[in-house]
Formats: structure tokens, C-alpha cells, sequence
């Protein structure tokens, strides 16, 4: 008797246990890891600002304990901590599946968080596991947030370090004919990086330079802003809840359906507090409808990572 095979689930997300292939220095800040495996063959190239998630190896144990399968992460809350491997949240960077390599560019943040301290001492050859969009699976992966929506004709792009990468990908990926600014604040001069935009995109760095986080964005916006979408005039209308950056988590992602109101679309991420405050000037003084905007809290100043 002929057993018929039990097809196997295909998931939008898979794990993909790869090694650095290379390193290389961008800036004083910046690290672009390339990462080789025979499974990244399967890596979905899905563009934009897609999120993946690093997962760096345990000392003494590696991923021995790193549960696989739909279920993995309901296990991996379950792990005792000496038993769960960290895992961090990056933007993929280039995929090229046909060579069996992705690029993942990393803030380096010296050794104080375990995908930082991991970078620092990344040498060919060093393990890492990543969890990224399966080519398989026939629908949307999940994991973007970039959705401009129908008609729009300018957009706004800000960034700190840490959307740094998602802003570059995502220029890289715009029509030629997109007209808009990306704002991008470093922290220092030297971590301007070369990238590509549409002829008719504004780039602009920001560095610091010592001075704290959202002092120099801030005010880039106001300017901006009032070039991309005219004088600022408060929404009678609008109701801006108040969210809790220290225990909540600032993201805003509007549905991709709609169509944009006036024309104008804003991806804005960074630091929660710095995020938070150009949120209340775009929707609450300036009267940008939320049907137009994307605000992402990627990190909380004074706060690691969960």
C-alpha cells in the first residue's frame, strides 16, 4: 500500500543557521557583517525596511538550547536564561540568495549588548543564527513596515543610527521619479555613508558630535516638513493619545490599504523619546493625518533591549 506523503507547512519566517563570510568597517560606527550558509539559497528578498532578527551563539552551549519550529518562540520564553540565546532586531541590508550570502549592517555599540559584543569580535568563520523571511512561503512574509500609501507624491524619511540601514535599503528600492528628504542623525561626521537615492531625494546627516540624541534631528523636521507639506496647521480633529515610552512601545504603522490624503507619507524610527516628540508635531501641530505616517520607538535611551 502507497503511504501519501503529509506535506510539510511552509512558514512565512525560518530559521537560517549561517557564519560570517566577511567584515567590513563603513565608518567609525558602522559594521557590515556579511553572513554565508547553504540555507540563505531560501532567503526571501522582499526590499524595504524588512526586519530580521540575529540570535548570536550562547559560550559553552552555541544554540544547543535555540528551539526551532512555529512554536520556537512560546519555548524560548520558557528557557532558563543561562539556557536562551539573545536575540536583537536588525534591517537586512542586501540579499544575494543565488551566492548563498545576506548583508546586515550593525551599529556598534563597543561590548554592551550581547549582537554589539558579538559584532566587535566577529571574525570569518564566527556563528550566528538568523531568523529571516522564507522565499518559500507564498504570501507576505510580515516584517515591513514601509507602506506608502496609493498617491502618495512626497515623502519624509528619519532615522538615527540604529534606522540607518532601513532608510538606505528603502532608498535604494524607490522609483527614480520619488521626490522627498531623508534625515539621518549620526554620531559623527565620519559615519556618513555612501548610498543611493532617487535623483530627485534630499539626504541629509545629521552628526552629533557629543551632543544628545534629537537636538540635531528635531529641528531638521520643522524645517523639512513645513517644505514637504506647507505651513503647519493644527488638526481640530486629531486626538493623540499619550504613550508611555518607558513601559509601552511607540509603533504606529498605517494600514497600506488607505489612500494618502494629501499626497505626503513619513517613516520615521530611532530612539522612542526622540520619536515620540516628532509624532506630536507632525499629527498634532502640523495636522499630518495618521493615515500618513509610520512611527517606530526601535530603542528607549537608558533602557536595553528585551
Amino acid at each position: 500500500m502507497t503511504q501519501t506523503a503529509v506535506p510539510t507547512e511552509v512558514h512565512p519566517f525560518r530559521f537560517f543557521p549561517v557564519q560570517v563570510a566577511r567584515t567590513e568597517r563603513l565608518s567609525p560606527n558602522f559594521l557590515r557583517v556579511t553572513f554565508t550558509g547553504d540555507e540563505l539559497a531560501h532567503f526571501g528578498d522582499n526590499g524595504w525596511d524588512q526586519r530580521i532578527k540575529l540570535i548570536p551563539p550562547l559560550p559553552g552551549s552555541g544554540f544547543a538550547h535555540l528551539p526551532t519550529g512555529p512554536d520556537w518562540y512560546t519555548r524560548w520564553r520558557e528557557l532558563p536564561d543561562e539556557q536562551r540565546n539573545p536575540i536583537r532586531t536588525y534591517t537586512i541590508r542586501d540579499v544575494r540568495a543565488a551566492d548563498r550570502e545576506i548583508d546586515v549592517d550593525m551599529v556598534l555599540h563597543g561590548v554592551n549588548g550581547p549582537a554589539s559584543r558579538w559584532a566587535v569580535a566577529a571574525v570569518p568563520g564566527s556563528e550566528m543564527t538568523v531568523l529571516g523571511p522564507n522565499a518559500e512561503f507564498g504570501g507576505p512574509s510580515g516584517g515591513i513596515d514601509f507602506h506608502p500609501p496609493a498617491g502618495t507624491r512626497r515623502i519624509l524619511l528619519v532615522g538615527d543610527e540604529t534606522a540607518v540601514p532601513a532608510i538606505a535599503s528603502i532608498l535604494s528600492r524607490l522609483p527614480d521619479d520619488t521626490v522627498g528628504h531623508a534625515l539621518l542623525e549620526v554620531p559623527e561626521g565620519a559615519d556618513q555613508l555612501a548610498i543611493t537615492a532617487p535623483p530627485g531625494f534630499t539626504v541629509t546627516w545629521l552628526p552629533r558630535d557629543g551632543e544628545a540624541h534629537g537636538v540635531k534631528v528635531i529641528p531638521a523636521v520643522h524645517e523639512v516638513a513645513t517644505r514637504l507639506i506647507g505651513d503647519c496647521v493644527p488638526a481640530a480633529t486629531t486626538t493623540l493619545e499619550d504613550v508611555d515610552i518607558d513601559e509601552g512601545i511607540l509603533w504606529e504603522v498605517p494600514d497600506e490599504t488607505v489612500s494618502a490624503p494629501d499626497g505626503f507619507y513619513a517613516w520615521l524610527a530611532g530612539e522612542a523619546g526622540v520619536i515620540k516628540t516628532l509624532r506630536r508635531h507632525l499629527v498634532a501641530e502640523c495636522g499630518v493625518d495618521r493615515r500618513s505616517v509610520a512611527f517606530m520607538g526601535y530603542w528607549r535611551l537608558g533602557r536595553a533591549e528585551s
